[in-house]
């Protein structure tokens, strides 16, 4: 096939295409064939914003060159080398700066995505309370309407109908706590909503329900993003993390999205102050450029696998590429270009003129809320009797034919740029939704 961006393929069937609807596209298709900075080519060289850093994931913006060249350089000299039972060192060092970002976690276990880390965290967690002697801990418990990718541990402790429906029974020993979205109460919030905190107490319910001693962990989203950006209420995850403490439950954050600076700190327990016992990464963990996911451990969790008998394996756990030399070296280049750049202080130094951009689109037609959180916004559309996501469908294509690639997610218009968007950019993409309200139906 040829590589030429104006080149359009014309056999688009042997692909089945994840979260797609597959015969739609493929009577339209959209095809990107190069990316830059904020923006990306299409097949018939249109440039379009990217107003999503493609799933959540490019905070450096797109084929940034000392990324390029690490992983130029990583590939001509080591490929691939196996995890188990022998290393390489750009693991370890990965590993080790990684760690030193944050206080109070001091082992992370890599993984190759999101869903993945979750399983991961998942494992971690059941397999910790039967090492401390709290083997009857084997219970999970998620929350409605949250992602936590497509595993069939993610699912089942996800709480978004679409992901489960068609998958059977999921796991079992699975529970969850009610969502903290309400339009009633905290429509076009800024930032963090008021009123909610109380909806951490749930969790006690299902402690009375259940009893402590058969729970093992808690997982969450600190900002949940694929259901359509719910912010937590203000002292909503202190509430969790203190219930979790009482009763000697794990709290899990799932940071695929957050992690990275997407709030404008390191990770979402740092920007909120709420310390989980461990977290999930992914995502912008590489820039996007390697597939690859972590999970931070808290001090303390690893260290209760390791009184296993000498050239006994601790954890019975672990995936091909973990660690793998290319996304390691990746991970290792965006982490300087992260702090090179200081991205993570521009994105909470932009966060303010991004909040005041999307609240401006309060009272264009349709909209109903508008939600944001650091470089996030949701922007809820009323939806369409018996045409659920229709509308929201309607103005994604409309803005991308106006060149800005945006995400939805039922009636839901979500957007999260590359932390390196300028300001007239984010003007761009206010007025593109803007005029793209007033056209759909």
């Amino acid at each position: 096939m040829s590589t030429d961006q104006n080149y359009a393929p014309n056999d688009l069937e042997s692909l089945w295409m994840p979260f797609t609807a597959n015969r739609q596209f493929k009577k339209n298709p959209k095809m990107l064939v190069e990316a830059e900075g904020m923006h990306y080519i299409t097949h018939d060289n249109r440039r379009i914003l990217d107003g999503t850093s493609g799933l959540w994931c490019v905070n450096a913006g797109h084929r940034r060159q000392p990324i390029i060249d690490a992983v130029k350089k990583q590939v001509e000299k080591l490929d691939y080398a196996p995890g188990f039972q022998i290393g390489h060192p750009t693991s370890f060092e990965f590993a080790s700066r990684l760690t030193s970002m944050i206080e109070g976690f001091d082992h992370v276990f890599f993984t190759n995505s999101g869903s993945e880390a979750v399983d991961t965290a998942l494992k971690i967690a059941l397999a910790y309370q039967r090492s401390i002697g709290q083997g009857t801990r084997t219970r999970l418990i998620g929350r409605e309407r949250g992602y936590h990718g497509v595993g069939f541990g993610g699912i089942s402790v996800g709480g978004i109908v679409g992901n489960r429906k068609q998958f059977g029974t999921l796991l079992t020993g699975v529970d969850h706590i009610s969502h903290t979205h309400n339009l009633e109460q905290n429509a076009f919030s800024r930032g963090q909503p008021e009123w909610g905190a109380h909806l951490a107490d749930d969790l006690e319910k299902i402690v009375a329900l259940h009893d402590a001693s058969t729970i093992a962990a808690v997982i969450v989203e600190p900002m949940a993003g694929s259901t359509g950006v719910l912010i937590p209420p203000k002292g909503y995850l202190k509430r969790l993390r203190d219930i979790c403490t009482k009763h000697g439950i794990l709290l899990i954050f799932d940071e695929v999205i957050t992690g990275f600076g997407r709030l404008g700190a390191s990770f979402a327990s740092e920007y909120f102050g709420v310390k989980p016992d461990l977290f999930t990464t992914a995502k912008g963990i590489t820039n996007a450029t390697v597939p690859m996911g972590a999970v931070f451990a808290r001090d303390g969790i690893y260290d209760a696998f390791m009184d296993a008998p000498d050239n006994t394996i601790e954890l019975f756990h672990g995936y091909t590429y973990s660690g793998h030399p290319l996304a390691c070296a990746a991970g290792l280049a965006t982490l300087d270009i992260y702090r090179d750049e200081g991205l993570f202080e521009r994105a909470a130094e932009l966060a303010p003129y991004f909040e005041d951009a999307v609240h401006s689109l309060s009272d264009v037609d349709h909209v109903i809320d508008i939600r944001n959180l650091g470089m996030v916004t949701g922007i809820e559309l009323e939806g369409i009797p018996d045409k659920p996501t229709a509308r929201a469908m309607d103005a994604f294509n409309k803005c991308y034919d106006k060149g800005l690639l945006v995400r939805t997610t039922g009636d839901i218009i979500a957007m999260s740029p590359p932390l390196i968007v300028e300001k007239e950019q984010i003007d761009f993409m206010i007025d593109t939704v803007r005029d793209t309200l007033k056209t759909v139906h």
